[in-house]
């Protein structure tokens, strides 16, 4: 079973998107990141990460482009990335991008699907910096550098 645990949305500036929820919210921001396909802010509450991505891209992008504001994706911290994968596809997700890579246990990936309606989800096993598997907050999330996600 998968835990909801990471949230993406799109925006043109992910740091003032970020600000804004901080301030508004009193979430904390634990993360930036800058790579070819994306930039992005992330923030939490603890439980759940909370990603602002500008991507930089039609293909990261997907079918909507690198205009489009709003929810991006949603992501699931699962226990096993390819008995997930195999659940998933057979309940009717169409695979997009990303795989779990072979060796590198600590290597942080997502593997990106669509749903029957052709909402965008992704897996990993490893979760995202500031998400809480299992659901409790932890005291204060450290900052780090994460992979556009």
């Amino acid at each position: 079973m998968g835990k909801l645990r990471h949230i993406a949305i799109t925006v043109p500036d992910p740091q003032a998107a970020a600000d804004f929820y901080c301030k508004a919210f009193g979430m904390t921001q634990v993360g930036k990141s800058d790579h070819a396909l994306a930039s992005g802010v992330y923030i939490t509450d603890g439980v759940v990460n909370l990603a602002f991505l500008h991507y930089k891209t039609e293909e990261a992008a997907g079918p909507r482009g690198t205009d489009f504001v709003g929810l991006h994706h949603i992501g699931f911290w699962v226990e096993d990335a390819h008995q997930s994968r195999e659940q998933v596809e057979a309940a009717g997700a169409r695979w997009w991008m990303g795989e779990v890579p072979d060796k590198g246990e600590g290597a942080f990936y997502e593997v990106k699907f669509h749903d029957p309606n052709g909402v965008v989800f992704d897996i990993s096993a490893h979760g995202w910096v500031g998400a809480s598997r299992e659901g409790s907050r932890p005291e204060a999330p450290q900052q780090s550098k994460v992979a556009a996600g």
